[in-house]
């Protein structure tokens, strides 16, 4: 169930779009989520990079965690690994991760809270499961998206955001049928209060049975909808999108998706999605394990300065006994 909810009549609404008089974007290709496991061993869908999509610049990697219902003692984390170049955003819709950092960030994530934050020149990070749901397990489901920085801002200072479930600005479809959650960037005038140094906006929406959303779109950001749980159809054509699918669209003003009339019973409140779009960066990407630079020569530096201690330190309070490595689908150097 997501966390935001709120009474669809009482919300600023999306402007009516004039079929006619619009230019919609079409769905061009639909990329199935592959499986994959991460930090201490939990599993996540990723529909990029992957062999259908090695990335959506100026977005680097999407992990759809769940959803899943732990046992006690089942649920897992990722413990404390460096990042450099980019910046990562956690968003969770059920349960919680405990966030620290070695800049002095961090707290709990959960029911519909967000984690930003910009790697930037280099920083430490840990993201577990608290103790208590650890010891009596629970519902867990949430998304992680990397964001690519430009060559300008790679070495930036990092920075961390912390964006409460009540911070998220709140709109309906101009019909009512759908709750739009904006985070970042924005919706038809809209800003959601995600601070992001590549411009983006990122949505979460929930679609009524058979419901259609219809949302004016920068031409200037590419565009891409995800499926959380339930089904729908996304564009004019109506192509089909379910859970664990990405949809990739083509150039115009505005998006179309619509959720079908009969919803499966993980998603009652109606078809959940998350809705993408970014400014590409168009330069040249070098990616290895929790590093995302430009060159090999940057990749190599940034390990040097991570095992010389440059990208920080771990407070003291939290040492653990080892520092883990966060790979990815990616890791060619």
């Amino acid at each position: 169930m997501p966390a935001i909810t709120a009474d669809t009549l009482t919300l600023p609404r999306l402007p009516e779009l004039p079929a006619p008089d619009t230019r919609w974007r079409p769905a061009l290709r639909v990329v199935t989520a592959g499986t994959f496991v991460e930090g201490e061993g939990f599993q996540v869908r990723r529909p990029f990079p992957s062999a259908d999509l090695s990335m959506a610049d100026p977005f680097l990697l999407l992990d759809h965690m769940g959803a899943v219902e732990y046992g006690p003692g089942e649920a897992k984390g990722a413990p404390w690994h460096p990042h450099r170049g980019f910046e990562t955003v956690t968003y969770m819709i059920d349960g919680a991760f405990q966030h620290t950092d070695s800049i002095g960030g961090g707290g709990l994530i959960t029911d519909g809270a967000t984690q930003w934050m910009t790697a930037g020149a280099g920083i430490l990070h840990n993201e577990v499961p608290p103790q208590d749901m650890v010891a009596r397990g629970g519902l867990f489901h949430g998304v992680q998206l990397w964001v690519n920085l430009p060559r300008s801002k790679k070495l930036t200072a990092p920075r961390y955001q912390d964006i409460g479930a009540r911070d998220a600005t709140l709109l309906s479809s101009a019909d009512g049928g759908a709750l739009v959650r904006v985070i970042a960037g924005r919706l038809a005038g809209h800003a959601g209060p995600g601070v992001t140094r590549t411009e983006i906006t990122y949505l979460h929406a929930t679609v009524s049975p058979g419901a259609r959303l219809a949302m004016p779109w920068p031409e200037n950001l590419n565009a891409l909808v995800y499926v959380l749980s339930g089904r729908g159809m996304v564009g004019q054509e109506e192509r089909p999108l379910e859970e664990g699918q990405l949809a990739v669209f083509g150039h115009g003003e505005a998006l179309a998706v619509r959720a079908a009339d009969r919803q499966p019973t993980n998603s009652p409140t109606g078809w959940e999605i998350i809705v993408l779009g970014g400014v590409p960066i168009n330069e040249p990407v070098a990616r290895y394990g929790p590093f995302v630079m430009n060159t090999r020569q940057e990749i190599i530096t940034a390990f040097e300065d991570f095992q010389a201690g440059r990208l920080g330190t771990i407070p003291p309070e939290h040492a653990p006994q080892h520092l883990a490595h966060r790979g990815s689908a990616d890791e060619t150097l």
